[in-house]
């Protein structure tokens, strides 16, 4: 019998990108696959993925078709909605495929929905969670909800540190936001959000047999893969578009305005600064003032998505380029861009190393001082910005970082080369016979899964 997968996923970009991605690879292998998303993941996907073969979209409503935002308030519905609504469809598409004589073999589901296993149980089906994140932070998570008290202990001493097995070591402003201790008990999305990680931790205690896919490759992360005894880690990223990988990101597939690449194309190479914090973020009015504040005073040309209007706009428009959107992967790929100012997201972060291009970081919230962390001295593929006591990185702070990664001092060029090296091997572990390629295949066809439905 041939596999067919039924993936879950979360309705958030962050989810959404990697779990495409995931889907068109397996679909590429042959396996048939099946998407079941909200209709606000449906909407995301329906386009990108419209001529993959073999590869099928399912949507429910959730009750927020615009999708959830955390500013939005009223978490628990949210939360509460999407497990109600997403466990009828889920139902639903396993004893539909079943009746149509294409049986669900496995269940793939992305971090956050961990009630899904109790629907693929029901039906006796093997279920397997992609975690979107690295694998460092899966383990800071794991050793949190096993009580490594060294972690709420922490505290904000910028001197302090912990050590957790087989991760690097990590301060205060390394953590997950989700952890920060003054945060712990508040009754914010904070508190939702770290329940959902709670449940997943334990979804994957009671499991026996635990194996985790990760969108992450194992050379970039092989300490951690192998960190917490008992969890079997699976490496199959980086999930970001087999386009862009192969170094051929091609234009004139998205719907709005592209005269950002044309401006792009005036450039000299390795010279632009691309500013992107991601679709989520939300930047406070002060952080948006440093930032342009920032930009103008390194004298070079920049390039910044942004949704908000920007004051100083008119002198901004002299020096760069301001866009409501672009498309990351195509900027990324082009030959002019020299650094990327992100917030760290954990799909930014892995789209930089497969562009070979430097990063500056602004890291956030959830995951993203982990990932900054990573890049600043794991990776070792960029500079970490530091917040000044109101959490606000500052226009001078911006400056002094751009200019270490686009200097031309020996820091710089220390940085381009490992972006560089890091660009081969994340090309190398996703061509067909390289290490997340195999997984992938194994996982799937030849290994366990497969081995259960021919049982």
């Amino acid at each position: 019998m041939n596999p067919h997968i039924l993936h879950l996923t979360f309705p958030a970009q962050g989810s959404i990108n990697p779990s495409l991605q995931f889907a068109i690879n397996l679909a590429k292998m042959g396996v048939k696959v099946t998407v079941l998303g909200s209709l606000f993941a449906h909407r995301c996907m329906s386009e990108a993925c419209s001529s993959a073969d073999g590869l099928k979209l399912r949507a429910f409503s959730d009750g927020y078709d615009d999708g959830f935002k955390p500013s939005d308030g009223d978490h628990e519905r949210f939360f509460s909605q999407l497990e109600t609504c997403g466990s009828e469809a889920l139902a639903e598409v396993i004893a539909a495929s079943a009746a149509a004589g294409s049986p669900v073999t496995a269940l793939v589901y992305t971090m956050g929905m961990s009630w899904a296993v109790k629907v693929a149980d029901s039906f006796r089906i093997p279920s397997v969670v992609l975690w979107i994140q690295p694998a460092t932070v899966l383990g800071i998570y794991f050793y949190f909800f096993h009580g490594h008290g060294a972690i709420r202990e922490l505290g904000n001493d910028p001197s302090s540190s912990v050590q957790l097995p087989g991760l690097p070591k990590l301060s205060h402003r390394d953590l997950p936001t989700l952890l920060d201790p003054s945060s712990l008990d508040s009754a914010t999305f904070i508190s939702f959000a770290l329940q959902r990680f709670k449940e997943q931790i334990e979804a994957l205690d009671a499991d026996p047999n635990t194996k985790i896919l990760v969108n992450t490759f194992d050379r970039l992360e092989s300490e951690a893969l192998r960190a917490v005894q008992g969890l079997n880690l699976v490496p199959i990223g980086p999930l970001i578009p087999s386009s862009f990988l192969r170094g051929r990101e091609s234009r004139g597939h998205h719907p709005s305005d592209t005269s950002y690449l044309e401006w792009l194309d005036s450039k000299p190479e390795a010279s632009v600064v691309y500013v992107s914090f991601g679709t989520v973020a939300v930047v406070s009015e002060k952080q948006i003032e440093e930032m342009a504040t920032g930009l103008l005073s390194t004298h070079r040309p920049f390039l910044w998505a942004i949704k908000t209007p920007v004051s100083h706009g008119e002198e901004l428009e002299e020096k760069g380029m301001i866009v409501p959107w672009c498309s990351q992967a195509e900027v990324l790929s082009h030959p002019s861009l020299g650094c990327f100012v992100s917030h760290c997201g954990w799909n930014s972060t892995l789209e930089s190393l497969v562009a070979g291009v430097p990063v500056v970081g602004l890291p956030q919230f959830t995951d993203q001082p982990t990932n900054a962390k990573l890049v600043e001295d794991e990776f070792k593929t960029g500079v970490r910005a530091r917040a000044n006591e109101d959490g606000v990185f500052e226009g001078a702070e911006i400056k002094r970082c751009v200019e270490m990664v686009l200097g031309r001092g020996e820091k710089g060029k220390e940085l381009k080369r490992n972006a560089e090296k890091w660009k081969a091997l994340a090309k190398e572990a996703t061509m067909e016979g390289g290490s997340s390629y195999l997984n992938l295949r194994n996982f799937f066809i030849d290994g366990l899964l497969q081995d259960q439905v021919t049982q």
